[in-house]
Protein backbone atom coordinates (compact mmCIF):
# COMPACT_ATOMS: atom_id res chain seq x y z
CA UNK A 1 0.00 0.00 0.00
CA UNK A 2 2.91 2.13 0.75
CA UNK A 3 4.54 1.28 -2.44
CA UNK A 4 5.26 4.65 -4.72
CA UNK A 5 4.19 6.51 -2.15
CA UNK A 6 5.81 9.85 -1.20
CA UNK A 7 6.04 10.40 2.25
CA UNK A 8 7.45 13.94 4.47
CA UNK A 9 8.47 13.28 7.73
CA UNK A 10 8.91 15.95 10.15
CA UNK A 11 10.78 15.55 13.32
CA UNK A 12 10.41 17.82 16.25
CA UNK A 13 12.90 17.90 19.49
CA UNK A 14 11.63 15.03 21.75
CA UNK A 15 13.61 12.29 22.99
CA UNK A 16 11.38 9.50 20.79
CA UNK A 17 12.76 11.77 18.03
CA UNK A 18 15.15 8.44 18.02
CA UNK A 19 12.29 6.40 16.83
CA UNK A 20 12.83 7.86 13.67
CA UNK A 21 15.54 6.19 12.38
CA UNK A 22 13.35 3.21 12.17
CA UNK A 23 10.18 4.76 10.81
CA UNK A 24 12.38 6.04 7.92
CA UNK A 25 13.79 2.43 7.60
CA UNK A 26 10.21 0.93 7.36
CA UNK A 27 8.59 3.38 5.26
CA UNK A 28 11.64 2.98 2.68
CA UNK A 29 11.83 -0.82 3.11
CA UNK A 30 7.26 -0.17 1.94
CA UNK A 31 8.59 0.66 -1.06
CA UNK A 32 7.77 4.81 -0.40
CA UNK A 33 9.93 7.28 -0.77
CA UNK A 34 10.60 9.20 2.08
CA UNK A 35 12.10 13.79 2.45
CA UNK A 36 13.00 14.82 6.03
CA UNK A 37 12.44 17.87 7.94
CA UNK A 38 13.67 18.68 11.18
CA UNK A 39 13.43 21.51 13.61
CA UNK A 40 16.20 22.70 14.75
CA UNK A 41 15.77 21.85 18.28
CA UNK A 42 15.42 18.64 17.08
CA UNK A 43 19.09 17.98 15.64
CA UNK A 44 20.31 17.43 19.42
CA UNK A 45 18.55 14.18 19.50
CA UNK A 46 18.65 12.52 16.22
CA UNK A 47 21.53 13.20 13.80
CA UNK A 48 20.46 14.33 10.51
CA UNK A 49 23.20 12.34 8.97
CA UNK A 50 21.42 9.49 10.41
CA UNK A 51 17.89 10.02 8.69
CA UNK A 52 19.69 11.18 5.19
CA UNK A 53 22.05 7.68 4.71
CA UNK A 54 18.33 6.12 5.64
CA UNK A 55 15.83 8.05 3.49
CA UNK A 56 18.48 8.36 0.50
CA UNK A 57 17.95 12.23 1.00
CA UNK A 58 19.20 15.56 2.26
CA UNK A 59 17.73 16.63 5.22
CA UNK A 60 16.15 19.62 5.84
CA UNK A 61 16.54 22.01 8.88
CA UNK A 62 16.54 25.56 7.36
CA UNK A 63 14.60 27.77 5.04
CA UNK A 64 17.57 29.26 3.72
CA UNK A 65 21.32 27.09 3.51
CA UNK A 66 23.59 28.71 5.55
CA UNK A 67 26.95 27.39 3.44
CA UNK A 68 25.10 27.21 0.00
CA UNK A 69 22.58 29.88 0.32
CA UNK A 70 20.49 27.86 -1.24
CA UNK A 71 16.36 28.45 -0.33
CA UNK A 72 14.38 25.34 0.84
CA UNK A 73 10.76 25.61 -1.09
CA UNK A 74 8.28 24.70 1.65
CA UNK A 75 5.81 25.28 -0.90
CA UNK A 76 7.31 22.49 -3.06
CA UNK A 77 7.70 19.88 -0.13
CA UNK A 78 4.01 20.37 0.52
CA UNK A 79 3.09 19.47 -3.42
CA UNK A 80 5.11 17.12 -3.20
CA UNK A 81 3.93 14.76 -0.80
CA UNK A 82 1.28 12.38 -1.04
CA UNK A 83 1.12 12.22 2.84
CA UNK A 84 2.60 13.92 5.66
CA UNK A 85 4.08 12.88 9.28
CA UNK A 86 4.97 15.06 11.96
CA UNK A 87 6.41 12.22 14.72
CA UNK A 88 6.90 13.13 16.97
CA UNK A 89 5.01 16.41 17.79
CA UNK A 90 6.15 18.04 20.54
CA UNK A 91 3.56 20.55 22.58
CA UNK A 92 5.57 23.55 21.32
CA UNK A 93 5.10 22.76 17.53
CA UNK A 94 1.63 21.35 18.34
CA UNK A 95 0.60 24.71 19.41
CA UNK A 96 2.19 26.40 16.35
CA UNK A 97 0.12 24.40 14.32
CA UNK A 98 -2.91 24.99 16.33
CA UNK A 99 -2.75 28.91 15.67
CA UNK A 100 -0.64 28.65 12.32
CA UNK A 101 2.53 30.51 13.48
CA UNK A 102 5.31 29.52 10.85
CA UNK A 103 8.72 29.87 12.65
CA UNK A 104 10.61 27.32 10.87
CA UNK A 105 10.61 25.34 7.40
CA UNK A 106 8.43 22.27 9.02
CA UNK A 107 5.80 24.77 9.93
CA UNK A 108 6.00 26.34 6.87
CA UNK A 109 5.46 22.67 4.75
CA UNK A 110 2.77 21.96 7.24
CA UNK A 111 0.87 25.19 6.16
CA UNK A 112 1.86 24.75 2.71
CA UNK A 113 0.70 21.03 2.26
CA UNK A 114 -2.40 19.70 0.26
CA UNK A 115 -2.27 15.96 1.53
CA UNK A 116 -3.19 14.32 4.34
CA UNK A 117 -1.59 15.04 7.64
CA UNK A 118 -0.55 12.46 10.20
CA UNK A 119 0.87 13.41 13.87
CA UNK A 120 2.04 11.29 16.73
CA UNK A 121 2.58 13.64 20.35
CA UNK A 122 5.59 12.62 22.35
CA UNK A 123 5.76 14.52 25.69
CA UNK A 124 5.63 13.79 29.24
CA UNK A 125 2.40 12.66 30.78
CA UNK A 126 1.66 15.85 32.58
CA UNK A 127 1.93 17.74 29.52
CA UNK A 128 0.34 14.98 27.23
CA UNK A 129 -2.88 15.11 30.13
CA UNK A 130 -3.07 19.29 30.00
CA UNK A 131 -6.10 21.01 29.10
CA UNK A 132 -4.03 23.13 26.78
CA UNK A 133 -2.32 19.83 25.00
CA UNK A 134 -5.78 18.16 24.50
CA UNK A 135 -7.45 20.86 23.54
CA UNK A 136 -4.76 21.51 20.83
CA UNK A 137 -4.74 17.79 19.71
CA UNK A 138 -9.02 17.60 19.10
CA UNK A 139 -7.81 21.36 17.15
CA UNK A 140 -5.51 19.52 15.03
CA UNK A 141 -8.19 16.94 14.62
CA UNK A 142 -10.59 19.07 13.79
CA UNK A 143 -8.43 20.82 10.51
CA UNK A 144 -8.87 16.88 9.26
CA UNK A 145 -5.18 16.16 10.61
CA UNK A 146 -4.99 12.40 11.78
CA UNK A 147 -4.08 11.39 15.20
CA UNK A 148 -1.58 8.68 15.98
CA UNK A 149 -2.41 8.15 19.30
CA UNK A 150 0.30 8.40 21.97
CA UNK A 151 1.22 5.12 24.06
CA UNK A 152 0.72 4.03 27.64
CA UNK A 153 4.08 3.35 28.81
CA UNK A 154 7.08 4.53 30.71
CA UNK A 155 7.98 7.86 29.87
CA UNK A 156 11.72 9.44 29.81
CA UNK A 157 11.18 11.41 33.30
CA UNK A 158 10.26 7.80 34.99
CA UNK A 159 6.70 8.26 35.10
CA UNK A 160 4.29 5.93 33.63
CA UNK A 161 1.43 6.64 31.65
CA UNK A 162 0.07 8.24 28.32
CA UNK A 163 2.70 10.49 25.87
CA UNK A 164 4.97 7.88 24.60
CA UNK A 165 5.03 8.31 20.76
CA UNK A 166 3.90 5.16 18.78
CA UNK A 167 6.23 2.78 18.00
CA UNK A 168 7.40 3.43 14.59
CA UNK A 169 5.46 -0.58 13.14
CA UNK A 170 1.95 1.24 14.74
CA UNK A 171 2.63 4.35 12.73
CA UNK A 172 3.29 2.37 9.68
CA UNK A 173 -0.18 -0.40 10.23
CA UNK A 174 -1.98 2.55 11.29
CA UNK A 175 -1.11 4.90 8.15
CA UNK A 176 -1.52 1.85 5.84
CA UNK A 177 -5.10 1.10 7.46
CA UNK A 178 -6.23 4.95 6.77
CA UNK A 179 -5.28 4.86 3.45
CA UNK A 180 -7.36 1.69 2.72
CA UNK A 181 -10.36 2.92 4.26
CA UNK A 182 -11.57 4.72 1.27
CA UNK A 183 -9.78 2.88 -2.31
CA UNK A 184 -12.30 1.94 -4.24
CA UNK A 185 -11.50 -2.13 -3.87
CA UNK A 186 -10.65 -2.41 -0.03
CA UNK A 187 -12.54 -5.76 0.88
CA UNK A 188 -12.63 -7.20 -2.91
CA UNK A 189 -10.80 -10.12 -3.60
CA UNK A 190 -9.95 -9.80 -7.28
CA UNK A 191 -8.44 -13.03 -9.49
CA UNK A 192 -6.22 -12.88 -12.18
CA UNK A 193 -4.67 -14.94 -14.51
CA UNK A 194 -1.53 -13.65 -16.76
CA UNK A 195 1.36 -14.91 -19.04
CA UNK A 196 1.62 -17.95 -21.10
CA UNK A 197 1.19 -21.49 -20.51
CA UNK A 198 3.53 -24.25 -22.06
CA UNK A 199 2.59 -27.11 -22.91
CA UNK A 200 4.86 -30.13 -22.75
CA UNK A 201 6.02 -32.33 -25.84
CA UNK A 202 8.27 -33.92 -23.89
CA UNK A 203 10.53 -33.34 -21.09
CA UNK A 204 12.56 -30.59 -22.73
CA UNK A 205 10.17 -28.88 -25.89
CA UNK A 206 7.30 -27.46 -25.38
CA UNK A 207 4.34 -25.64 -27.52
CA UNK A 208 3.47 -22.10 -25.98
CA UNK A 209 3.45 -18.00 -27.30
CA UNK A 210 5.44 -15.24 -26.92
CA UNK A 211 3.12 -13.92 -23.98
CA UNK A 212 5.18 -11.64 -21.38
CA UNK A 213 2.77 -11.20 -17.80
CA UNK A 214 3.37 -7.58 -18.21
CA UNK A 215 -0.20 -6.70 -18.56
CA UNK A 216 -1.49 -9.02 -15.71
CA UNK A 217 1.48 -8.22 -13.81
CA UNK A 218 0.23 -4.47 -14.07
CA UNK A 219 -3.24 -5.54 -13.70
CA UNK A 220 -2.46 -7.29 -10.15
CA UNK A 221 -0.26 -4.19 -8.83
CA UNK A 222 -3.13 -1.79 -9.73
CA UNK A 223 -5.89 -3.89 -8.25
CA UNK A 224 -3.35 -4.32 -4.68
CA UNK A 225 -2.69 -0.57 -4.63
CA UNK A 226 -6.80 0.38 -4.80
CA UNK A 227 -7.72 -1.89 -1.81
CA UNK A 228 -8.33 -5.62 -3.10
CA UNK A 229 -6.52 -9.02 -2.03
CA UNK A 230 -4.79 -10.20 -5.21
CA UNK A 231 -4.52 -13.89 -6.46
CA UNK A 232 -2.55 -13.70 -9.18
CA UNK A 233 -2.13 -17.25 -11.28
CA UNK A 234 0.81 -16.72 -13.39
CA UNK A 235 2.03 -18.76 -16.43
CA UNK A 236 5.97 -19.49 -16.75
CA UNK A 237 7.91 -16.05 -16.85
CA UNK A 238 10.85 -14.53 -15.35
CA UNK A 239 9.06 -11.83 -14.42
CA UNK A 240 8.17 -11.15 -10.59
CA UNK A 241 5.26 -9.33 -9.04
CA UNK A 242 5.56 -8.66 -5.00
CA UNK A 243 3.04 -6.76 -3.41
CA UNK A 244 1.86 -7.28 0.24
CA UNK A 245 -1.40 -7.83 -1.01
CA UNK A 246 -1.24 -10.19 -3.81
CA UNK A 247 -0.83 -13.52 -3.43
CA UNK A 248 1.20 -16.00 -6.49
CA UNK A 249 0.49 -18.89 -8.30
CA UNK A 250 3.11 -19.98 -10.37
CA UNK A 251 1.49 -22.63 -13.27
CA UNK A 252 2.97 -24.14 -16.14
CA UNK A 253 0.50 -25.39 -18.14
CA UNK A 254 -3.36 -24.26 -19.68
CA UNK A 255 -4.97 -27.68 -17.00
CA UNK A 256 -2.73 -26.36 -13.84
CA UNK A 257 -3.96 -22.94 -14.65
CA UNK A 258 -7.54 -24.07 -15.16
CA UNK A 259 -7.49 -26.49 -11.96
CA UNK A 260 -5.80 -22.91 -10.15
CA UNK A 261 -8.73 -20.71 -11.27
CA UNK A 262 -11.03 -23.86 -10.20
CA UNK A 263 -10.27 -23.19 -6.72
CA UNK A 264 -10.27 -19.43 -6.36
CA UNK A 265 -12.90 -18.49 -8.69
CA UNK A 266 -15.71 -19.24 -6.68
CA UNK A 267 -14.56 -16.28 -3.72
CA UNK A 268 -13.60 -13.86 -6.25
CA UNK A 269 -15.40 -11.01 -6.64
CA UNK A 270 -13.44 -9.62 -10.32
CA UNK A 271 -11.97 -12.10 -11.96
CA UNK A 272 -10.01 -10.68 -15.01
CA UNK A 273 -8.61 -13.65 -17.88
CA UNK A 274 -5.19 -11.74 -18.77
CA UNK A 275 -3.60 -14.76 -19.55
CA UNK A 276 -2.49 -16.45 -23.31
CA UNK A 277 -3.68 -19.81 -22.54
CA UNK A 278 -2.60 -22.38 -25.38
CA UNK A 279 -5.88 -23.01 -27.58
CA UNK A 280 -4.23 -26.78 -28.03
CA UNK A 281 -1.87 -29.05 -25.68
CA UNK A 282 -0.30 -32.88 -26.87
CA UNK A 283 -2.67 -35.90 -26.82
CA UNK A 284 0.68 -37.55 -25.43
CA UNK A 285 3.73 -36.22 -23.78
CA UNK A 286 7.20 -38.41 -24.61
CA UNK A 287 8.56 -39.66 -21.53
CA UNK A 288 11.92 -39.21 -23.01
CA UNK A 289 13.25 -36.49 -25.46
CA UNK A 290 12.07 -37.24 -28.82
CA UNK A 291 15.00 -37.89 -31.21
CA UNK A 292 15.66 -36.38 -34.64
CA UNK A 293 15.19 -38.65 -36.97
CA UNK A 294 12.76 -38.29 -40.23
CA UNK A 295 12.09 -34.93 -41.85
CA UNK A 296 8.29 -34.58 -40.78
CA UNK A 297 7.30 -34.93 -36.90
CA UNK A 298 3.18 -35.10 -36.78
CA UNK A 299 2.13 -34.29 -32.84
CA UNK A 300 -1.99 -34.80 -32.63
CA UNK A 301 -2.99 -32.10 -30.26
CA UNK A 302 -6.42 -32.04 -28.37
CA UNK A 303 -8.39 -28.55 -27.00
CA UNK A 304 -7.56 -26.92 -23.89
CA UNK A 305 -10.36 -26.37 -21.47
CA UNK A 306 -11.50 -22.07 -22.43
CA UNK A 307 -10.97 -20.99 -18.50
CA UNK A 308 -12.88 -18.08 -19.90
CA UNK A 309 -15.86 -19.50 -21.00
CA UNK A 310 -16.12 -21.97 -18.22
CA UNK A 311 -15.98 -19.18 -15.70
CA UNK A 312 -18.14 -16.64 -18.06
CA UNK A 313 -20.84 -20.21 -17.37
CA UNK A 314 -20.28 -20.36 -14.11
CA UNK A 315 -20.31 -16.62 -12.63
CA UNK A 316 -22.95 -15.29 -9.95
CA UNK A 317 -24.76 -12.52 -10.52
CA UNK A 318 -22.37 -10.47 -7.71
CA UNK A 319 -19.04 -11.81 -10.02
CA UNK A 320 -17.71 -9.60 -12.52
CA UNK A 321 -15.52 -12.04 -15.24
CA UNK A 322 -13.28 -9.48 -17.74
CA UNK A 323 -11.24 -10.98 -20.75
CA UNK A 324 -8.88 -10.13 -22.98
CA UNK A 325 -9.19 -10.76 -26.93
CA UNK A 326 -5.50 -10.58 -28.64
CA UNK A 327 -6.51 -10.07 -32.64
CA UNK A 328 -5.22 -9.28 -35.73
CA UNK A 329 -8.20 -9.24 -38.14
CA UNK A 330 -11.54 -8.02 -37.25
CA UNK A 331 -10.89 -7.33 -34.45
CA UNK A 332 -13.51 -5.31 -32.75
CA UNK A 333 -16.14 -7.77 -34.63
CA UNK A 334 -14.04 -10.44 -33.11
CA UNK A 335 -13.97 -9.25 -29.69
CA UNK A 336 -17.87 -8.50 -29.67
CA UNK A 337 -18.09 -12.12 -30.60
CA UNK A 338 -16.24 -13.30 -27.85
CA UNK A 339 -17.64 -11.21 -25.32
CA UNK A 340 -21.43 -12.92 -26.04
CA UNK A 341 -19.92 -16.25 -26.56
CA UNK A 342 -18.02 -16.40 -23.35
CA UNK A 343 -20.99 -14.46 -21.57
CA UNK A 344 -18.23 -11.93 -19.75
CA UNK A 345 -18.87 -8.20 -18.52
CA UNK A 346 -16.15 -6.88 -20.12
CA UNK A 347 -13.34 -8.01 -22.61
CA UNK A 348 -10.31 -5.60 -23.22
CA UNK A 349 -9.25 -5.86 -27.07
CA UNK A 350 -5.88 -5.69 -28.34
CA UNK A 351 -4.61 -6.03 -31.64
CA UNK A 352 -0.99 -6.96 -33.17
CA UNK A 353 -1.29 -4.76 -35.67
CA UNK A 354 -0.85 -1.67 -33.59
CA UNK A 355 2.44 -0.96 -32.91
CA UNK A 356 3.75 -1.03 -29.64
CA UNK A 357 1.06 -3.05 -28.77
CA UNK A 358 0.66 -6.65 -27.73
CA UNK A 359 3.48 -9.23 -26.24
CA UNK A 360 6.68 -8.53 -25.00
CA UNK A 361 6.30 -4.78 -25.08
CA UNK A 362 5.69 -2.49 -22.03
CA UNK A 363 3.04 -0.64 -23.69
CA UNK A 364 -0.20 -1.45 -24.80
CA UNK A 365 -3.13 0.05 -26.90
CA UNK A 366 -6.81 -1.66 -26.04
CA UNK A 367 -10.21 -1.05 -26.54
CA UNK A 368 -12.58 -1.74 -23.59
CA UNK A 369 -16.21 -3.53 -25.08
CA UNK A 370 -18.72 -3.73 -22.31
CA UNK A 371 -22.15 -5.74 -21.63
CA UNK A 372 -23.96 -2.96 -23.66
CA UNK A 373 -21.57 -3.38 -26.31
CA UNK A 374 -20.33 0.13 -26.29
CA UNK A 375 -16.64 -0.24 -27.11
CA UNK A 376 -13.56 2.95 -25.51
CA UNK A 377 -10.47 3.28 -27.48
CA UNK A 378 -7.82 4.44 -25.74
CA UNK A 379 -4.24 5.66 -26.95
CA UNK A 380 -1.27 3.67 -26.95
CA UNK A 381 0.18 3.89 -23.18
CA UNK A 382 2.42 2.19 -20.75
CA UNK A 383 0.68 -1.00 -19.60
CA UNK A 384 0.67 0.43 -15.80
CA UNK A 385 -1.42 3.13 -16.67
CA UNK A 386 -3.25 0.88 -19.33
CA UNK A 387 -4.29 -1.35 -16.35
CA UNK A 388 -5.71 1.98 -14.21
CA UNK A 389 -7.61 2.35 -17.41
CA UNK A 390 -9.00 -1.02 -17.39
CA UNK A 391 -9.81 -0.66 -13.46
CA UNK A 392 -11.33 2.74 -13.72
CA UNK A 393 -14.00 0.52 -15.76
CA UNK A 394 -14.22 -2.53 -13.82
CA UNK A 395 -14.53 -0.01 -10.64
CA UNK A 396 -17.74 1.40 -12.48
CA UNK A 397 -19.63 -1.37 -13.60
CA UNK A 398 -19.00 -3.11 -9.93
Amino acid sequence: MLKGKKVLLGVTASIAAYKTAELVRLFKKSGASVRVIQTEASLHFVAPLTLATLSENQVLSKMVDNTSGEWSNHVELGLWADFMVVAPLTANTMAKMTTGECDNLLLASYLSAKCPVYFAPAMDLDMYKHPSTLANIEKLQSFGNILIPSGFGELASGLVGEGRMAEPVEIIELITAELNKNLPLTNKKVLITAGPTHEAIDPVRFIGNRSSGKMGIALALEAANQGAKVNLILGPTHLECKHANIKVSRVESANEMYNKVDVLFDAADISIFAAAVADYTPVNIAENKIKKSDKEMNISLVKTIDILAEMGTRKRTNQLVVGFALETENELVNAQGKLQRKKADMIVLNSLNNKGAGFQHNTNKITIIDKANKSTEFELKDKQEVAKDIFTHIIELS
